[in-house]
């Protein structure tokens, strides 16, 4: 298989072309045939002009390249080498969702051949890829997986709006469903990835191994969260104890904040579901979850404190929400906790504006029902606030003076600094972070 990439007769498929998939498609594209697979035709005509939706790549990155972008499954028919990159969210009940998934493995079992090699990056939990996939594979397929093609999992690892830590220089996981296999993968991703291939021993510790690096962080911002409620409580800064705390060598560095987006908020719940099928209650990680899903309930309540504690009347105090995306310089919004804040507000009446740089207007519209202003500090604004409240810490926000703030509040209002990024800088007005 790896001979037929590198010399162009076989050609790699990747499977959803979002955060991870693109990147992956883009770096393979440099070195083999791709064909860049979504069911999304608006992602797809933006892509074959040279833009990503997802506002990660350069338009520069994507010239020169032949990534074959296409919703059309026949194209399928020409690759030897999948790579499903598709999204494994939650329901409603907090269920692991595994509908995306299935399809995309149903869609390359209908292509795939003798000789083919399938790879897995989505996040699931241990045993989804062979006790799920494979048998989907195999039925749809007519083939069997071990003698006729090749399965292998390598969790993704893609950190959306990091541009320090690139698929090319983290380590990446690789594991198979027998050892030849381990080796042709790992020299295929050898292709993309300069940094060290960890030979998993299986594919299950694969899995179980990206599941925890999420829970594993998701556990520990739910204690930083947590400390920060009580030290609100006591009357004392969180920030303040923790760069005490951190000068002890061994102290880990996390800190208090919002908990979105489609990993850290997701994948504990995947690997909690799988406790519960093996009939074990995780008491740590469903707490660590249920601290970080109430924060956004949390820091409403406390923003409506602070305002009434400065004279300002409610209901109909106005409100400004700087960023709305899950997490600072990306434009994605799903499961972003800023929502949670803006609704808790609306239940005490204050009337709430929301802007962000990066998100995208018909997206927030159409999922939660707001309108995005323009930039609230743009020469000739004039609109003042009871309260502004920075949630997210894009860039674009994170050099204002004082002096700017203090234009757009209202003479006894509130600046709510959820990460603490202008604790330093902000001298003579009502202050609050967690």
């Amino acid at each position: 298989m790896y001979e037929r990439i590198i010399t162009r007769q076989g050609k790699i498929a990747i499977i959803g072309l979002g955060y991870v998939g693109l990147p992956l498609a883009v770096a393979f594209a440099k070195k083999a045939d791709v064909i860049g697979f979504d069911i999304n035709k608006g992602k797809l005509k933006s892509l074959k002009e040279g833009i990503d939706p997802n506002g990660e790549l350069e338009s520069s990155e994507l010239q020169g390249l032949t990534i074959e972008f296409t919703d059309d499954k026949e194209i399928l028919r020409n690759a030897e080498f999948f790579i499903i990159t598709v999204p494994t969210p939650i329901d409603r009940h907090n269920n692991p969702d595994l509908s995306i998934l299935k399809e995309a493995t149903k869609t390359v079992a209908a292509y795939i051949k003798a000789g083919s090699f399938v790879v897995f990056e989505s996040t699931v939990y241990p045993g989804v890829t062979e006790d799920i996939c494979i048998p989907i594979l195999e039925k749809i397929s007519g083939l069997k997986v071990g003698n006729d093609f090749k399965v292998g999992y390598s969790p993704e690892r893609i950190n959306p709006g990091d541009k320090v830590h690139t698929l090319s220089n983290t380590t990446k996981i690789v594991s198979a469903c027998d050892e030849e296999s381990l080796q042709e993968v790992s020299r295929a991703y050898k292709l993309v990835v300069d940094a060290e291939i960890h030979q998993a021993p299986s594919i299950k510790v694969a899995e179980a191994a990206k599941i925890i690096e999420n829970t594993q962080r998701d556990v520990n911002i739910a204690l930083m969260n947590e400390l920060s409620i009580i030290f609100g409580r006591i009357g004392i800064n969180t920030y303040d104890v923790l760069e005490a705390a951190g000068t002890k060598w061994n102290f880990l560095d996390f800190y208090p904040g919002l908990v979105g987006g489609h990993c850290i908020g997701v994948d504990p719940y995947y690997l909690a579901h799988k406790a519960k099928e093996l009939k074990y209650h995780p008491q740590v990680i469903n707490s660590g979850r249920f601290v970080n899903d109430s924060m956004g309930g949390y820091i409403g309540k406390q923003v409506v404190k602070q305002m009434l504690k400065n004279g300002v009347t409610l209901p109909g105090a106005k409100a400004l929400i700087l960023g709305v995306t899950f997490k600072e310089n990306v434009s994605d919004i799903r499961n972003s906790k800023v929502f949670d804040i803006a609704k808790e507000l609306e239940d005490f009446g204050v009337d709430v504006t929301l802007a962000d740089p990066l998100a995208g207007h018909e997206d927030v519209e159409n999922t939660h029902g707001y309108y995005l202003s323009s930039n609230p500090f743009d020469n000739g604004r004039k609109e003042v606030y009871d309260v502004i409240i920075l949630a997210v810490a894009h860039e674009e926000y994170l050099n204002y003076s004082e002096a700017d703030i203090q234009k757009a509040l209202n003479s006894n209002g509130v600046f709510i600094d959820i990460k603490g990024v202008y604790r330093r800088e902000l001298k003579e007005m009502s202050y609050w972070s967690l």
